[in-house]
């Protein structure tokens, strides 16, 4: 399994919820990371970086949050993170890479809205292939029922008029 992970044969996919509209609902962040020179303790996107690349989907749309799916084909260090903020879109409750809204999150948030949720890789002895699921936890699903609630009053709203 340790030579799968270093041959990159392993896939592993990610939950993250990120601030904003991610308008491409399929697309793929090639962007090198590195050691931010402005602050060590922080990743980005530099010229001289490690090769990074994070593909992604649109699982689900809210107002100012999209719920995406995302596919490490490399592993550095927040890559997630980091190409998401690159993109204009942080990760929710994340207090290194966020800002404002997105540091905070979307109401009853208090972590960071990043979970591992499936593994797949090709078993040494069968060959065959094997996945292993996560469900995501209760606290991130509370804050994505609240998030579908209220799409769905607002949905309701008469349109012009007096409201």
């Amino acid at each position: 399994v340790m030579a799968q992970l270093k041959a990159r044969r392993v896939r592993k996919t990610y939950l993250a919820l990120a601030q904003g509209s991610v308008a491409a609902s399929v697309g793929r962040i090639e962007a090198p990371i590195g050691r931010d020179p402005k602050d060590r303790k922080r990743m980005a996107v530099v010229p001289n970086g490690r090769r990074a690349i994070t593909g992604y989907r649109v699982r689900e749309r809210f107002a100012g949050w999209t719920l995406l799916e995302l596919d490490l084909v490399t592993g550095r260090t927040h890559q997630i993170r980091v190409h998401l903020t690159a993109l204009g879109h942080p990760v929710a409750g994340d207090p290194v890479y966020g800002t404002g809204t997105s540091r905070k999150g979307p109401d009853g948030l208090e972590r960071l809205f990043l979970h591992a949720w499936r593994l797949e890789l090709v078993s040494p002895r069968t060959a065959k292939l094997v996945r292993a699921e996560a469900p995501i936890p209760d606290a991130l699903e509370a804050v994505l029922e609240r998030l579908r609630a209220g799409e769905a009053s607002a949905g309701r709203r008469p349109q012009g008029g007096v409201a």
